[in-house]
């Protein structure tokens, strides 16, 4: 049995490109994931320079935390997209690229983009932040 949460976009505020503006969320157990970056298992920086691949690399790693504790993409209640860039395009395609992976039904819910100049790792390009409502 999942957690039990509701998604609303109040009607006063801004149609979203997928997300909820609210996440609401019945008391509960609940998995705060450390930021995802795009290491492989070897620890070692994946896709230097492209951030197709690091997002890939990031969804992979971001499903493997959420299923060591029993939840699953639609159980996120809140992301955080972190974009080594300040232009909109490149934005909007990691956006769209994350929708598409394999944690892609993270991002219905409360989430916020940030478009930053640095990140943790040499070579970083992207970091995604996400909390989990768990079942029990």
């Amino acid at each position: 049995m999942s957690a039990r949460f509701e998604r609303i976009n109040p009607e006063r505020l801004h149609e979203t490109p997928g997300y909820h503006h609210v996440t609401v969320v019945e008391a509960g157990r609940t998995a705060y994931l450390a930021g995802q970056c795009p290491l492989g298992p070897d620890g070692e920086l994946v896709g230097r320079g492209d951030l197709n691949a690091q997002i890939d690399q990031v969804a992979e790693n971001a499903l493997t935390a959420l299923e060591a504790v029993g939840a699953r993409p639609q159980d996120v209640v809140r992301s955080v997209i972190y974009v080594r860039s300040d232009e909109t395009d490149v934005l909007a395609g990691a956006w769209t690229r994350l929708n598409e992976s394999v944690i892609g039904g993270a991002f219905s819910t409360a989430s916020t983009l940030l478009g930053v100049a640095q990140l943790g790792f040499v070579g970083q390009l992207v970091e995604v932040d996400l909390t989990a409502a768990l079942s029990g």
